[in-house]
């Protein structure tokens, strides 16, 4: 495989060298259970495989950006009684992103995209305290979030459901192990109604919630809806970054 010069991990100093960079893009994903069939790593391929599609299809209308190598532990603090999920405490996470953020400040480095692949994970409030700390833009995007995945899946789920499924069959399928392993995803709702509709809100315990770790039954996923839903959003993204790369940071707002 030829090295991409916009991901970091794969390009060489000398084709760094070569290129000014003025975005950088950091994949965060988690490593916790996907129901029976999907890998523990799958936030983590997500967050890779998403932002480098993007990247290459802004990098295709001269934005100069790189993508840094995926985080790959997000905050599980309510899984951690499922065998070998791996937490990271926000406030952890908070001091690694810091550190990133100090080093991108030495190479030019105007604006920050941090791309989310976890629902566990919230950045709001840490780029709220970081930004005064940093003359570099800072941004938190959640992919899984973009476009309406109804208009593709039948089903989408919210954790190892069909469109995670999908994704995966279609950029990792020799991890993907097969749908009849997979449990249903069923899941539990809380017994307190506010707090399903959103405006309270509580962490979930996931072994309390599901049988399988998974959200969503995965059983009419295939690669072909995986394909097309990573087209979309990978494209939107892609339009992100090209926007961000136009505006200058004095001019967010009109």
């Amino acid at each position: 495989m030829e090295a991409r010069p916009y991901i970091l991990k794969e390009t060489s100093l000398k084709a760094v060298q070569q290129n000014s960079f003025e975005i950088a893009v950091l994949p965060w994903g988690a490593t916790e259970a996907h129901n029976y069939h999907l890998p523990y790593g799958t936030d983590i391929y997500e967050a890779e495989y998403i932002a480098a599609e993007a990247a290459g299809l802004a990098w295709e209308k001269n934005v100069k950006l790189i993508v840094l190598p995926a985080v790959p532990f997000g905050v599980n603090t309510q899984q951690l009684d499922i065998p070998l999920t791996i937490n990271m405490n926000p406030s952890t996470q908070s001091f690694i992103l810091e550190d990133v953020i100090e080093s991108l400040e030495h190479h030019s480095i105007e604006k920050l995209v941090i791309l989310n692949s976890h629902g566990g994970n919230n950045f709001r409030q840490m780029v709220r305290e970081l930004q005064r700390k940093t003359d570099i833009f800072l941004c938190t995007l959640d992919w899984f979030k973009i476009a309406e995945p109804l208009k593709i899946f039948d089903e989408p789920g919210d954790h190892a459901g069909e469109m995670e499924t999908s994704l995966l069959m279609h950029f990792n399928p020799e991890l993907v192990r097969s749908l009849n392993e997979a449990g249903d995803g069923s899941a539990k709702k809380f017994s307190i109604n506010a707090f399903n509709q959103g405006w309270a809100w509580a962490p979930r315990q996931w072994t309390s919630v599901t049988n399988d770790t998974g959200v969503g039954n995965p059983a009419q996923a295939n690669a072909e809806k995986g394909k097309k839903y990573l087209q979309e959003i990978s494209q939107i993204i892609a339009d992100f970054f090209v926007e961000l790369s136009e505006t200058e940071i004095k001019e967010m707002y009109k």
